[in-house]
């Protein structure tokens, strides 16, 4: 049995590789314009090239996120967009607004088109537009069971992506006006304050000045903080309904998420593919506690087995164990046997390390001292991309992450 694509976000140019070096197939990265993730670092025309060469040096893929809901002043320069995208030969563009889908159409038309989950497909009908209108690929509202799925895939007769992993939005699909409404920040821009993580509370009109609690009742809560999406125990299920394509999201996320939840989605999926069988609990349970450690809130399994009680984070719950992003592996000094480490995060002798290697296997790693270029003893990595050098018995690949446990 062929595993599905597994896609993952590349917010910017280390994100990118990362992804890669620990097994995805293929990446979404945004552009500076005309991308939902304007927070995230994104990448100049310039660095997608360099990315796309990356990328497909590895045999792997590169899509375009082009996903805003255009306005007309957005219209103008997009046709030389798409035409220099073309140009670079990129692998796909996620596009979500029917306006932009036709002129990729027209400036970029040998670029496979995906629809974006912002167009909120929902029934095989829709599918069956998208993929008259010239789609190659359909990604599903999140919002759909399993059974719902399997019938698109079954009477549409289109490739379909479907996110797996990675933050929710309270409204349909990510289309959410609230806010534009509270900050001046469109969602449907790029621009997203997540105001539907804060926490909030009521104020009656007649009363001023008095605040309360929202709660939860017997019949399910009414606020807005939604838990996190994760279906990798449903992997199994979804590769037999047909599924071509497995996404994660994060593009605003750290480079360990992406190598933590590329690692296990690669475990999970090979696992299944070459056994045929369902997870055993020692290894599920493994691949989800590595989750957990880089996580920002509780899982839900969404709606895969219809609307699941479990879709909001009540309480705001903080994970009770987490591992942090101290670096990226640069290289290895084999005069001196040292590993070269660029920083992400604060660390030095006496913390939790561990080596998360881009095979997949963890090492612990003992921190007894810590040196700069020159050999000289620090006590701390403290500045930013600072390079740093620490003992080690064995070359490692470069591209694999020094994390930090709570343990």
């Amino acid at each position: 049995m062929q595993p599905a694509e597994l896609l993952l976000p590349a917010g910017d140019l280390d994100k990118l590789k990362t992804a890669v070096l620990f097994g995805a197939d293929a990446v979404y990265a945004g552009g500076k314009e005309y991308s939902l993730r304007a927070a995230a670092g994104n990448l100049s025309l310039s660095e997608m090239e360099e990315g796309l060469n990356f990328v497909h040096k590895k045999g792997k893929k590169l899509y375009v996120t082009v996903n805003i809901l255009a306005h007309n002043r957005d219209l103008k320069d997009l046709p030389a967009y798409l035409e220099r995208l073309a140009q670079m030969a990129v692998d796909g563009l996620i596009i979500a607004d029917p306006g932009v889908i036709k002129l990729a159409l027209k400036y970029a038309p040998e670029i496979p088109i995906t629809v974006s989950t912002q167009a909120n497909i929902t029934n095989y009908e829709a599918a069956a537009f998208y993929k008259e209108l010239g789609a190659q690929r359909l990604v599903l509202a999140r919002e759909l069971s399993l059974d719902e799925i399997i019938t698109i895939k079954e009477k549409a007769e289109v490739e379909l992506e479907v996110f797996v992993h990675g933050a929710m939005c309270v409204s349909y699909s990510g289309r959410c006006l609230l806010s534009h409404y509270m900050t001046g920040r469109s969602a449907n821009t790029g621009e997203c304050a997540h105001p539907c993580r804060y926490q909030y509370q009521l104020v009656e009109e007649k009363r001023p000045h008095e605040y309360f609690p929202i709660e939860e009742d017997e019949r399910g809560s009414y606020i807005l903080n939604s838990r996190d999406l994760c279906l990798l125990p449903h992997i199994p299920q979804l590769v037999q309904a047909g599924i071509d394509s497995f996404k994660i999201e994060g593009r605003m996320k750290s480079a360990l998420y992406v190598a933590v939840t590329a690692s296990v989605y690669r475990q999970a999926l090979e696992a299944f593919c070459q056994s045929g069988s369902e997870y055993n609990d020692k290894q599920l349970r493994i691949w989800m506690e590595e989750l957990r450690n880089v996580a920002t809130r509780p899982f839900t399994n969404g709606f895969i087995e219809g609307e699941s009680p479990l879709l909001q984070d009540i309480d705001h719950t903080a994970p009770t164990r987490r591992t942090d992003f101290c670096g990226i592996v640069r290289g290895y000094d084999p005069d001196r046997g040292w590993l070269i480490i660029e920083q992400r995060a604060n660390f030095g002798p006496g913390d939790d390390l561990q080596l998360m290697l881009t095979d997949g296997r963890i090492l612990d790693l003992e921190l007894i001292v810590l040196y700069d270029e020159n050999g000289i003893t620090l006590d701390r990595a403290r500045h930013p991309k600072q390079l740093v050098y620490v003992s080690f018995p064995q070359e490692i690949a470069a591209g694999s992450i020094l994390r930090r446990t709570s343990r």
